[in-house]
């Protein structure tokens, strides 16, 4: 079919549905519609294609390459018909049930999510907030290929078409085990980077905030391993002399749970790191949509009550912290 004059862009929902859940049931249910309306609909659509689009499976319906072809053009077109008539609506986050997809660091996720979901349950309980991760390696891309509405982390400065704002600003700390022979004396930036380090990496780079430090301080450090999950940092570092830099909000939490001990940076590392921050990265296009709006409020004043209740600076006390529980 090459003239959409006489085509029932209707339809295009029931093929987005059926296309995302491949069952026609399921689809009937998330349109809110009877089964025979959307094998009706779906019959339709095949009459007007000239093609089967979806073929019965054991365990629903199976697309066919056309069907495969058009599904990622249906989803976004949708998705940015959604967007812009939200935009243009009024939001009401007691009542909304909107969803919205975020991109976040690890860092960012454990110091934002839980008030974040805590403020949602009270402000906004039929709001769903999905969160995905993201750092400065594919930030961009999801942004570019509409796959979230913003994304929060350490990130470069954006294009024009991108709005940037600064949330947290952010210092380091050292993790070690208890006993740790980097905990004695004083701490230089040649000392600290003598010992073999832990980094965390969820697309397994390699390379880390402070390995550009270190390297323009004359010091590049040695990595003594790379791990993809927050997870297993303390097992690590509680049996190896590995130490690990995170941003001092989380290394305190590590800290506090697990036992591990603190250390600040030496003074020329926290001095060439004391600008970072994290930002909020989003596309100029959701700047007058009232829920995205919203959102973006409730991070700010999230991200300041971070700040007002554990400030990134400050020198720590130089010693293994008490487990928590």
């Amino acid at each position: 079919m090459k003239d959409l004059s006489q085509f029932d862009l209707n339809l295009l929902r029931v093929f987005d549905a059926v296309a995302r859940e491949r069952h026609v049931t399921r689809a009937a249910a998330r349109l809110n519609l009877s089964q025979p309306a959307v094998s009706n609909a779906l019959n339709r659509l095949r009459a007007a294609l000239g093609d089967e689009l979806f073929l019965r499976a054991p365990q629903g319906v199976e697309p066919t390459s056309l069907a495969l072809a058009l599904t990622q053009p249906v989803e976004e077109m949708l998705d940015r018909l959604q967007e812009t008539l939200a935009a243009t609506a009024p939001f009401d986050p007691a009542t909304s049930d909107r969803s919205f997809i975020l991109a976040f660091s690890e860092y960012a996720e454990a110091v934002l999510a839980p008030p974040l979901f805590a403020r949602l349950a009270h402000e906004a309980p039929k709001v769903l907030v999905a969160i995905r991760h993201a750092d400065r390696t594919n930030a961009t891309a999801l942004l570019e290929a509409n796959e979230v509405q913003l994304a929060i982390a350490v990130l470069p400065e954006p294009t024009a078409l991108y709005t940037r704002l600064r949330l947290l600003p952010e210092a380091f700390m050292i993790l070690t085990r208890p006993g740790h022979p980097l905990l004695d004396g004083e701490l230089t930036t040649e000392r600290y980077a003598a010992w073999p380090h832990l980094l965390h990496s969820p697309n397994g780079s390699r390379d880390g905030a402070m390995d550009r430090v270190l390297r323009e301080l004359g010091h590049p450090r040695h990595l003594g391993g790379v791990v993809a999950h927050l997870s297993a940092v303390p097992g690590i570092l509680l049996h190896t002399d590995m130490v690990m830099t995170l941003s001092s909000r989380l290394a305190r939490q590590l800290s506090a749970a697990h036992g591990l001990a603190l250390r600040a940076l030496p003074q020329d590392a926290a001095e060439a790191t004391k600008h970072t921050r994290l930002s909020m990265i989003f596309h100029r296009r959701f700047e007058a949509d009232q829920g995205h709006a919203w959102l973006r409020r409730l991070l700010l004043v999230l991200a300041r009550e971070v700040v007002a209740d554990c400030p990134a600076g400050g020198r720590p006390e130089e010693k293994a912290a008490e487990p928590m529980g």
